[in-house]
């Protein structure tokens, strides 16, 4: 009886282990590398609170990838009007190509990259003071709890203006999570514009954001510059600084 009773035992035990063994082989794995896209409007485009729509709706759009070692790319495109109202006769669309490497570090968190400003088209170098639009930018960033400070510097020239290869932006925001899907985003910067000081400035704004669930996202956005008349355009004389309230709406798949 006791042999038996000692047969029964490791059977048992041999059972459990298998059954362990194979919910192991079975439990999912964390995927190596994600892609995802996102849809969405905005009642204007504003870069780093600079109107790029002419205050009108803009359609946009974008794509991520994003490995696990940290390296990632992506792609992001929108509708514009302000390389037509510089007076250009073509410059429609803007599309952003994307790529960096993001890692952790003595309790931070840190982005490096690279970014090119691709203005479908333009022929803005074709208008007297300016010079073509496409724009190629490395970035870093580290990131402490809520709160993130970046700095860009343009490879070439910003966004059109002569001779401003090398300009900058630095820029400080904190993230709050306010609970049940809210966040709230201050934001501070300055451009410095090279060569052309009359098109630098400084930009606040204050971001709140509701995640709908379902991948779809609200936001609105109070924007403001102490840009004067720099970026009023010539064609039909909006200010794309003045202050405003923008409203956006997304969706993530």
């Amino acid at each position: 009886m006791e042999n038996t009773m000692k047969l029964k035992s490791k059977l048992l035990l041999a059972l459990l282990a298998t059954s362990s063994a194979a919910f192991a082989q079975t439990a999912p794995a964390a995927p190596e590398s994600t892609l995802g896209y996102n849809v969405g409007v905005a009642s204007e485009y504003r870069y780093r609170a600079i109107g790029q729509s002419r205050g009108e709706p803009a359609l946009q759009g974008g794509v991520d990838y994003a490995h696990s070692n940290g390296f990632y790319a992506g792609a992001w495109g929108s509708t514009i009007k302000w390389i037509k109202d510089a007076g250009a006769t073509d410059g429609s669309t803007e599309l952003d190509l994307y790529g960096g490497y993001k890692f952790e570090a003595a309790g931070l968190a840190y982005d490096v990259g690279f970014l090119r400003y691709e203005y479908v088209g333009n022929k803005l170098k074709n208008v007297s003071g300016f010079t073509n639009a496409n724009t190629n930018e490395a970035y870093a960033a580290v990131t402490a709890g809520p709160a993130t400070v970046k700095y860009s510097y343009s490879l070439s020239d910003l966004f059109g203006n002569i001779n401003s290869k090398g300009s900058s932006y630095l820029e400080a925001s904190a993230t709050f999570d306010l609970g049940n899907g809210y966040t709230l985003t201050p934001h501070a910067g300055r451009q410095a514009v090279k060569n052309n000081t009359i098109y630098s400035y400084t930009d606040v704004s204050l971001t709140a954001a509701k995640d709908l669930g379902d991948g779809l996202s609200a936001s609105v956005s109070a924007i403001s510059t102490n840009v004067k008349s720099a970026y009023t355009n010539a064609v039909n004389g909006y200010n794309g600084g003045k202050s405003i309230v923008v409203v956006g709406v997304k969706y993530s798949f």
